[in-house]
C-alpha cells in the first residue's frame, strides 16, 4: 500500500465502501421501503413537491424530507430514473459512518491503528450495508448522530466551550431529527450521554452550559421547521399521519422485551466476536484501555434496553446498536492481535478458530455449493461465476493459513477483504438467479402515451410497481371509477364485486401481466403483491 495511503485511513475506508458498493449499486432489487422513498424524491423533481412531499400523489409526512432532498439531487444530476442515482447518497453515508467512527474511536483511543480496526469492523457489519436498501433513510439519522457525538465528546474533553464543536453537534443533531425524527436521539444518542456520563464524567460543565443550550436550540430549530410548516399548510393531514405514526409504536409489531437479546448476529461475519466482546468479566482485565471498554459496554447494553422498552419492534431499529458494538468488538479483537499467539486455553483458541474458519470454509465450498443448487442458472454467467469462486476460494485458504500460524491481524484483514469480495463479486453473480417470471413494467408509461390513455390503480398497487412505472398511477375504487371512455387500468388482485361492477360498465379487455419478483411462484421468497395485470378498459355505449 503506498505510503501516502497510510497515512490517509479515512481515504482508505471510503475507497473500499466505493469499491466494493458502487459497481453494483444498481443490481439489487428496489425494495418497499426505497420504492416509498424514491417516488417521493421523484415527484419532487417532476411535480416540485419539495416541502409537501407526496408519494403517489398523496400526501407522505410519515418521512421527514432530509434524505429525500439527498436522492432528487443525485437523481437530478445522475438521471431520474437511475436507481444508481437514489441510492448513491446512502453510500456516502456510509462512507460518512466509516470515517466519523474512526476519528470518535481516536479521539478515544488515541491509537489510529485501532481506530481503523473498529471503521472496518462497523462498515463491514451485515446490517449496516442491509439497511442502506432495506430502509435507506436511516443510515441517515444514525450517520448525523455519529458525527454530533463525535463533537459532543471534543466539547465534552475540551477545558472550555468550543463554537465550532457546538455548531456542529447542534447542526447534526437537527439534521437527524430531519432524517427520521427522534429516532437516533432516543436509541443512539440517549444512550451515548448516559455511558459517557458514568464512564468519563463531565468536565467543566458548568463553564459549557451556555453551549448545551445553545446545542439543544440549534436542533429543535434545523430539525423542527419542516414539521411546523407542514402542521401550519396541512394540519389535518399532518394530525392524521401524526396520531397513527404514534400509534404504531404502541399497536403494530409488538414483540416482547427479550425480542431484540440476539442483537449482536445483526453484525454478521462479526457475531461471534460480539458476543465474545460483550463477555465483560472476561474481557475488561484483557483489554488495552479498560475506561473506553466499559463506556462501549454500556452504550451498547442501553441502546438495547432502551430499545427493547418500546413495544413495536423490528430488526432494522437494531442497525444504530452495532456503532457501539463494533468499538466493543475492535478490544476484542485488538486483544487477540497481542496476545493470540501466545494463548494455551482452548476456551479462548476454538471460538477463535471455529469463527474464522467457517469463513474460510465457506469461501472455499462457494464454488461446490453454488454449481450444485445453481447449475441450470449459471448460463450466461459462467466468467463471473469462475471469478468469484477463484477470489473466495483464495479468500478462504489464505485465512486458514494465517490462522495456522496464529497470524490474526492478517485473518481480520482477510476477513474484511471476503466481506468486500461478496459485493463487488457476488452481486453481478445474483442476476443469475432471477425469474424466468420477471416482467418489468418500465415500458408500460410510454405504451400508454402511444395509447393516449390514462393509468388508473385498482385499489392497493405496490409502491416498487409505482416506482417501476416511472409516474403517479392515481388509485381508484371499483365504485368510483374515471369519467373517460377509454382508460388503463393496473390490478394487483380483483375481488368478484369489483370484477361485476367494471363489467357492468365497461368493456374489460386484459392486455398483459407484471411480475416483479426475482423469485418462481413455487418459492417462499415469491410475493403476490408485485404482480399486476394490466386492462384497457371502454365504456359501454348506452344501447349495448
Amino acid at each position: 500500500m503506498p505510503e501516502s495511503l497510510k497515512k490517509h485511513p479515512v481515504i482508505i475506508l471510503c475507497l473500499l465502501i466505493a469499491i466494493m458498493l458502487l459497481p453494483s449499486l444498481g443490481t439489487l432489487q428496489v425494495t418497499i421501503m426505497e420504492a416509498r422513498n424514491f417516488i417521493t424524491a421523484r415527484e419532487m423533481l417532476l411535480e416540485n413537491n419539495w416541502l409537501l412531499t407526496t408519494m403517489n400523489g398523496v400526501a407522505r409526512y410519515e418521512k421527514p424530507p432530509l434524505p429525500t432532498w439527498f436522492a432528487a439531487i443525485s437523481a437530478a444530476i445522475f438521471g431520474i430514473k437511475s436507481v444508481f442515482a437514489m441510492r448513491l447518497p446512502a453510500i456516502i453515508m456510509v462512507m460518512v459512518m466509516g470515517s466519523f467512527m474512526f476519528y470518535f474511536s481516536r479521539s478515544i483511543l488515541k491509537s489510529r491503528a485501532h481506530s481503523m480496526v473498529n471503521a472496518l469492523i462497523l462498515i463491514t457489519s451485515f446490517y449496516v450495508i442491509a439497511i442502506t436498501v432495506e430502509a435507506p433513510w436511516d443510515i441517515f439519522a444514525h450517520g448525523f448522530i455519529l458525527i454530533a457525538i463525535y463533537n459532543l465528546n471534543k466539547l465534552f474533553r475540551a477545558e472550555s466551550t468550543s463554537w465550532k464543536h457546538t455548531l456542529l453537534a447542534g447542526i447534526c443533531i437537527g439534521a437527524s431529527l430531519l432524517c427520521k425524527g427522534p429516532v437516533s436521539i432516543y436509541a443512539l444518542l440517549l444512550p451515548f450521554l448516559i455511558a459517557y456520563g458514568f464512564t468519563f464524567k463531565h468536565r467543566n460543565i458548568k463553564a459549557k452550559v451556555f453551549s448545551f443550550f445553545s446545542i439543544l436550540i440549534l436542533a429543535l430549530i434545523v430539525g423542527g421547521w419542516w414539521y411546523l410548516y407542514v402542521r401550519y399548510k396541512d394540519p389535518l393531514t399532518f394530525n392524521a399521519i401524526t396520531e397513527r405514526e404514534t400509534g404504531n409504536w404502541t399497536s403494530y409489531n409488538i414483540r416482547p422485551f427479550y425480542y431484540y437479546w440476539s442483537f449482536f448476529t445483526q453484525s454478521g461475519l462479526w457475531t461471534i466476536p460480539a458476543f465474545i466482546s460483550l463477555l465483560y468479566p472476561y474481557l475488561k482485565k484483557r483489554v488495552s484501555h479498560y475506561k473506553a471498554y466499559k463506556f462501549s459496554f454500556l452504550w451498547t447494553i442501553l441502546a438495547v434496553v432502551l430499545l427493547s422498552i418500546i413495544p413495536e419492534k423490528k430488526s432494522r431499529y437494531l442497525m444504530p446498536v452495532l456503532i457501539p458494538l463494533a468499538i466493543n468488538i475492535g478490544f476484542y479483537i485488538e486483544y487477540l492481535f497481542r496476545r493470540f499467539k501466545t494463548l494455551k486455553d482452548k476456551r479462548e483458541t476454538i471460538p477463535v478458530y471455529f469463527n474464522f474458519g467457517l469463513i474460510a470454509l465457506i469461501g472455499i465450498a462457494f464454488p461446490i455449493v453454488t454449481y450444485i443448487i445453481f447449475k441450470d442458472s449459471l448460463t450466461g454467467y459462467w466468467f463471473i461465476y469462475i471469478l468469484t469462486s477463484i477470489v473466495l476460494v483464495s479468500i478462504g485458504v489464505f485465512i486458514l493459513v494465517k490462522l495456522k500460524q496464529k497470524d490474526i491481524k492478517a485473518v481480520f484483514f482477510l476477513t474484511v477483504a471476503f466481506f468486500a469480495s461478496v459485493f463487488i463479486f457476488g452481486l453481478p453473480l445474483s442476476k443469475a438467479f432471477r425469474s424466468d417470471n420477471f416482467k418489468p413494467i418500465t415500458k408500460l408509461k410510454d405504451e400508454n402515451e402511444q395509447r393516449n390513455i390514462k393509468l388508473y390503480a385498482l385499489n392497493y398497487l405496490a409502491p416498487e410497481t409505482i416506482w417501476q412505472y416511472g409516474d403517479i398511477i392515481p388509485q381508484v375504487q371499483s365504485k368510483n371509477l374515471p369519467l373517460s371512455n377509454e382508460f388503463g387500468l393496473l390490478v394487483n388482485s380483483m375481488t368478484e364485486e369489483d370484477k361485476a361492477i367494471l363489467k357492468e360498465k365497461y368493456i374489460l379487455t386484459e392486455v398483459t401481466t407484471y411480475d416483479l419478483n426475482h423469485y418462481n411462484k413455487d418459492s417462499k421468497q415469491y410475493n403476490d403483491r408485485l404482480f399486476s395485470t394490466f386492462y384497457i378498459l371502454n365504456k359501454k355505449q348506452l344501447n349495448d
